[in-house]
């Protein structure tokens, strides 16, 4: 799963201004959800006309079928998001995520039949597909609607996490970039493997490595700390910190910048002076910055993973290495 390079760029632009960024997310979300939705009534559609002789549960044949889905795809057909299955059995294996799958689809079946026999109501569902009509009945109606509402959540949960690891690398880039770091003091082409845990790594003259975490959270999130001094991080950069968080890592020497309020990216200058890393005061218009410091930074609209601006950290290893080179030059 990937996010745009686009709306990693909007994401950052909210959150070095104090703004939500929620809604980038949701966005993306709600277009990535209504796309399945459309895809997934076409393979309904398609499948029970190719079964409109067939006696036996066409949608189980058709949808719970491993030759033809992936067992994700198979689960979430089902009723049930993968990881549920994982956590149920602490196991992720092809077979048990199939049987269980299968098992948990029999009894959602057997549960809507006895509550539709109940309650006698109707409801049905009509798809329309190239002037073809297929009506589906109130139990086959009530698996789609219910498979439907289990990927939203998978697809939900899945951009959240995304979210989180794709904008970590380019907005620790943009925010050296606004303060003039030159790029020797955050390069993450050379780091050893013991040290790719943390998201984003600083340097100071010496080469002493500084591990920073990003933590893009709703309305605080109590494990941003754990996490923090787990990896035995030096600063932590998020978009909220309780009061609590807060004193904690003064306590235990951790920098913190929280990107709450539209100036408190400032407070990242104060972390650069205390690691003894060279830096510059910004005091230029923020937005005007951000126009030249993010394509530097994300040269393509598509992100596979975190990044950095790979590209000019090459060309910046081919120049003399005796003068420091800026991402972005403001002057």
């Amino acid at each position: 799963m990937t996010l745009t390079g686009i709306v990693i760029r909007n994401i950052i632009r909210k959150l070095l201004t104090g703004q939500d960024y929620r809604s980038e997310i949701v966005t993306l979300l709600d277009a990535e959800f209504l796309q399945y939705v459309v895809d997934f009534f076409k393979r309904v559609a398609c499948a029970k006309l190719d079964n409109k002789d067939i006696t036996v549960d066409w949608y189980k044949k058709e949808f719970l079928c491993p030759d033809l889905f992936s067992p994700q795809e198979v689960a979430i057909h089902s009723g049930l998001n993968k990881k549920t299955i994982t956590n149920m059995y602490n196991s992720g294996r092809k077979q048990i995520v199939l049987d269980a799958s299968v098992e948990h689809y029999d009894a959602l079946y057997d549960t809507i039949n006895s509550l539709t026999e109940q309650d006698s109501i109707d409801v049905s569902l009509t798809i329309r597909f190239r002037d073809v009509s297929v009506d589906l009945n109130i139990n086959e109606s009530m698996i789609v609607i219910n498979t439907l509402a289990v990927k939203r959540s998978a697809i939900s949960g899945g951009l959240w996490s995304t979210a989180g690891k794709q904008v970590e690398k380019p907005l620790m880039a943009t925010l050296c970039a606004l303060f003039q770091v030159p790029q020797k003091y955050y390069d993450q082409g050379n780091l050893p493997e013991s040290q790719r845990e943390s998201d984003f790594y600083l340097f100071n003259d010496t080469k002493e490595g500084f591990p920073c975490e990003v933590k893009l959270m709703g309305k605080g999130n109590p494990e941003s700390a754990d996490a923090v001094y787990a990896r035995g991080s030096r600063v932590l950069v998020a978009n909220t910190l309780s009061d609590l968080n807060k004193q904690q890592m003064d306590a235990n020497g951790i920098f913190w910048v929280e990107l709450k309020e539209i100036d408190d990216y400032k407070r990242f200058e104060q972390v650069l002076n205390a690691l003894s890393i060279p830096n510059k005061s910004f005091t230029g218009d923020l937005q005007v910055a951000l126009d030249k410091i993010l394509p530097a930074v994300i040269q393509s609209d598509e992100i596979q993973d975190s990044v950095t601006p790979e590209a000019v950290l090459r060309e910046r290893e081919r120049d003399d290495d005796s003068s420091p080179q800026l991402l972005v030059d403001f002057e």
